[in-house]
């Protein structure tokens, strides 16, 4: 996908967004203002293939018609673009990136993401736990422990991803709800994104 601003490399995520706000009474996780980075969001989340480059396509297909059993385990470089917080204070528009980063998916059914976007002081790693629900849909559920940049911790960010794995397992795509906590408990934000994933292979390169 590309916009007029770069080209998308594509996440989940999981999850963790220099996008993320900082309302005048809690530091969250992060800071949204302009100017913003904007990807071009996903007409269809659910078609991970959806825009995908004619080479990038036939790679997929020959990856599923080499009978191998598609697969959400392994490495993934990813990306959350902000969808439907234009009401958002302050407002995000469309197409925002909220974060990059690297996940990997294991095969206990656990999860873990490195966002590129947090200082690691403030907290650059969230853990999760996923669940395969179709051939080729699943949904993860992680959390990230925030500070701020002095070591005092700020609250709990929980990701919820619901996304579809390409047949021959080298995107997915999806969507994601963002819920804000404060040390206390209480739900502070709630923000609503696009996920898009690679996979991470040999052949790779940043």
């Amino acid at each position: 996908m590309k916009s007029k601003y770069r080209v998308i490399v594509p996440t989940c995520g999981a999850a963790i967004l220099t996008a993320l706000f900082v309302p005048a009474s809690s530091a969250c996780v992060g800071s949204v203002e302009a100017p913003f980075v904007i990807e071009q969001l996903s007409a269809n989340p659910g078609s991970p293939l959806e825009g995908a480059s004619a080479e990038s396509i036939a790679r997929d297909l020959r990856g599923a018609a080499a009978g191998h059993s598609a697969s959400i385990v392994g490495m993934w470089k990813t990306m959350f673009l902000s969808s439907g917080n234009t009401g958002h204070n302050p407002s995000i528009p469309d197409g925002a990136q909220l974060d990059f980063g690297y996940s990997q998916w294991h095969s206990d059914g656990t999860e873990l993401y490195n966002a590129g976007s947090r200082p690691p002081a403030t907290q650059s790693f969230c853990m999760g736990v996923w669940v395969q629900t179709g051939a080729f849909t699943y949904e993860a559920n992680h959390f990230a422990i925030t500070y701020d940049a002095t070591g005092v911790r700020t609250g709990t960010r929980n990701f919820i991803e619901t996304i579809t794995l390409s047949p021959g397992g080298t995107k997915y795509s999806g969507t994601m709800v963002i819920n804000v906590y404060d040390p206390q408990g209480n739900q502070t934000d709630h923000l609503t994104a696009q996920v898009v994933g690679q996979r991470v292979t040999m052949d790779t390169t940043p």
